[in-house]
């Protein structure tokens, strides 16, 4: 299964943040929307980090007036990102061993969707499902 086949399912719109909004802004958004990161933009729209809860936790816990710094501060800069042709087994292959939850996905250098842990296992868990559906069917017909 690729990528392509869950943004279809879930959708592509992605929740997104400017680099210069601050901290504050960011954790408003996150909890507004229920997710755990956000892919950060430059002003032309292109990707150039991402925030999550986690680095926000983090930042705070070490000094909690960092929440009026910009998102550049605590953001990840060098981000890694998949494309709607990847592998599901591939994609959580990078996740797991890079640890982080979610995966800016990218096509023609503009910024499609976003995939989580979550999307990643529960489609998955659909394969699964499928799979031994079909199977018991053709058990109960043979």
């Amino acid at each position: 299964m690729k990528v392509q086949t869950i943004l279809a399912t879930k959708g592509t719109q992605v929740v997104t943040i400017r680099s210069a909004l601050t901290l504050r802004e960011a954790v408003a958004v996150l909890a507004q929307h229920n997710i755990g990161a956000l892919p950060v933009l430059a002003d032309d729209g292109t990707l150039v980090g991402i925030v999550s809860e986690r680095d926000v936790i983090q930042q705070i816990a070490r000094d909690p007036a960092i929440l009026d710094a910009p998102v550049s501060v605590v953001m990840t800069r060098d981000v890694v990102v998949g494309s709607p042709q990847d592998e599901l087994v591939a994609v959580l292959q990078t996740m797991d061993t890079r640890r982080f939850r979610h995966l800016p996905i990218v096509e023609q250098g503009r910024l499609v969707g976003v995939v989580s842990i979550r999307d990643l296992v529960k489609a998955q868990l659909d394969s699964y499902r499928g799979q031994l559906d079909t199977l018991e069917t053709q058990l109960l017909d043979g």
